[in-house]
């Protein structure tokens, strides 16, 4: 019994008669047909209509480490509609970039949710297909909630610090700051004592000159007293407004009686200047008798340099096990660390060669475990977990993934990186070239872009790595270097588009020696906003029905895979 999604005729046409007796889903996604032959959609013109699938060019006797490779969401994937059946039938393997890395999987908490993996993962299965792992260990897309969270300074016990008594009861003068020019503050006679009178509209610091802690929190005590009810309209600690319980955080106390106050606050961002203001509005007078403030110093420290080193060693370990328990041993080939070279910045005593990526606003792995260590650290415990979780280690192939080696400053400095971190026991087996192609319809630009590429390949075939081609999507420029669009572009202009896919794949299988290739993998299968794809998505009725139709780069894949 052959099994194919209703609106893939158009996608898979011929092909499919070589993958319908393994292509098993449910029955609810897809229509069951005994002896099926898919006739070409109307939406297959010549001379495109006839072509079988994409990966069925490769000669597998002459490169057979070679494949094609996809990248879709993982929500695309598990649909399984027409992305998933133009990857399935058309490339070896499908990657999922960021959505299988740590900062889609781990929350805050450090829960972590595989229930999309596991789900690919057992279709994948089922159908004998293949994925790249996404990265293991990268600066972005990383699980950083949850590691400011175990990283975060440590709750510790705090001893209450007396600070500031200001007693109006001994005062004969106030020498204070009144911040209005409406009401007054004074030294007067009250209840048979000297108290600071405060009259109506009235802002004024009943406390003041002392330093503040800006991580302390402040509690500042004053006794207060009205002949009637009386309303403080605000009250501010330096330069931080807090709330009282009243009716829009107003401070509110019952007339007649001293009543102890209790503000409880922190400073405002940037104040070092310690006070307590109260603003009176239209209050009655109010009589201030005592004013006291201390406070408790911050109740967390720092975690000591190997406190951290053990928290991220967790955070490590806990990742690769949940990942590779998932996992099961069924994907073998993973990025293990993602861009990890700082064009911005060079290696201190190493002229010529650029530093990893370090940060101070949040936790990069290598900035705990070192960078010499870092890929020796993560490898280790990823292959451990692999083979833990049923994983051959033999089959475990590790890839070092960067963006941007056609500057031969970049190469270079992911080279030397590579030497080091082998140089202390990690495992390398290859280099994922990230790709960023134009081209151009301006003659010098094209060749210079050649040029560069060829260059790029040269360099990684030197390296005697496996090597794998990714994000392999060509933008078009005219000659103006404006980017063509995917509605706009030209027969013509396609063509010439699908020419410079085809060099590419034809030099890639040239230049890196047959047992180093290990794929390409494309961006996007149908064109985006830019004419990338091998298929482009046309409107095929009047209703706005739209589908995927194969373009000249779907026909130059094809050909430069079979060697024409």
């Amino acid at each position: 019994m052959n099994k194919i999604i209703k609106s893939q005729l158009s996608v898979i046409g011929y092909g499919l008669l070589a993958v319908g007796c393994w292509f098993s889903v449910s029955c609810a996604e897809y229509n069951e047909t005994d002896n099926f032959y898919a006739a070409p959609d109307p939406s297959f013109v010549e001379p495109y209509k006839d072509l079988a699938t994409v990966k069925s060019y490769i000669d597998r006797s002459q490169y057979p480490n070679l494949k094609l490779g996809a990248t879709l969401k993982v929500s695309d994937f598990n649909k399984q509609e027409l992305a998933h059946a133009a990857a399935v039938t058309n490339c070896d393997n499908v990657a999922f970039g960021a959505s299988l890395m740590s900062g889609t999987i781990v929350n805050s908490k450090g829960v972590m949710n595989f229930l999309d993996m596991s789900d690919l993962l057992s279709h994948v299965e089922e159908i004998g297909y293949e994925v790249y792992g996404s990265p293991l260990f990268a600066n972005a897309n990383q699980c950083d909630d949850w590691l400011a969270l175990l990283t975060a300074p440590i709750e510790i016990p705090v001893d209450y610090v007396e600070g500031k008594v200001v007693n109006y009861n001994d005062s004969t003068e106030f020498h204070g700051t009144v911040e209005s020019k409406a009401g007054s503050a004074s030294i007067a006679k009250y209840d048979n004592q000297n108290c600071l009178k405060i009259g109506g509209q009235g802002k004024v610091r009943i406390i003041e000159g002392f330093e503040v802690d800006p991580k302390a929190k402040y509690t500042t005590t004053f006794w207060a007293k009205a002949d009637k009810d009386a309303t403080i309209t605000a009250i501010y600690f330096s330069g931080n407004k807090v709330n009282g319980s009243g009716a829009d955080g107003k401070w509110t106390f019952k007339g007649g009686k001293w009543t102890k106050i209790v503000v409880e606050a922190q400073s405002a961002e940037g104040e070092t200047e310690g006070y307590l203001r109260i603003e009176n509005g239209r209050s009655p007078v109010i009589y201030i008798q005592k004013v006291q403030v201390g406070y408790y110093p911050d109740n967390h420290r720092p975690q000591t340099e190997q406190e951290l080193k053990d928290t991220i060693d967790y955070a490590i370990n806990a990742w690769c096990d949940g990942l590779m328990k998932i996992n099961n041993g069924r994907i073998k080939s993973f990025d293990l660390i993602d861009e990890p070279i700082d064009t911005k910045s060079e290696l201190e005593g190493k002229a010529g060669i650029y530093d990893l990526k370090h940060s101070t606003e949040k936790i990069f792995w290598q900035d705990v475990l070192g960078s010499e260590n870092y890929a020796p650290v993560v490898g280790k415990v990823a292959s451990e977990a692999f083979e833990t979780h049923n994983g051959n280690s033999a089959d475990l192939k590790f890839f070092i993934s960067e963006t941007g080696l056609e500057d031969q400053k970049t190469f270079e400095s992911l080279k030397y990186w590579i030497g080091v971190w082998e140089a202390k026991g990690a495992k390398i087996d290859g280099i994922n070239a990230k790709l960023n192609l134009i081209y151009s319809e301006d003659d010098s630009t094209q060749q210079a872009g050649k040029a560069s590429l060829d260059k790029l390949l040269q360099n990684l075939a030197s390296t005697g790595k496996l090597i794998r081609l990714s994000n392999f999507d060509i933008k078009y420029q005219d000659a103006t270097g404006a980017y063509v669009s995917a509605d706009k572009i030209t027969d013509e202009q396609r063509q010439k588009l699908a020419d410079y896919y085809g060099y590419v794949i034809k030099s890639y299988m040239s230049v890196i020696p047959n047992d180093k290739q290990v794929g390409i993998c494309k961006g996007n299968l149908a064109d985006t906003s830019d004419p990338v794809g091998l298929w482009a998505i046309k409107a095929i009725d009047t209703k706005g029905t739209k589908d995927w139709v194969r373009t000249a780069t779907y026909k130059a894949f094809c050909d430069a895979f079979s060697g024409k």
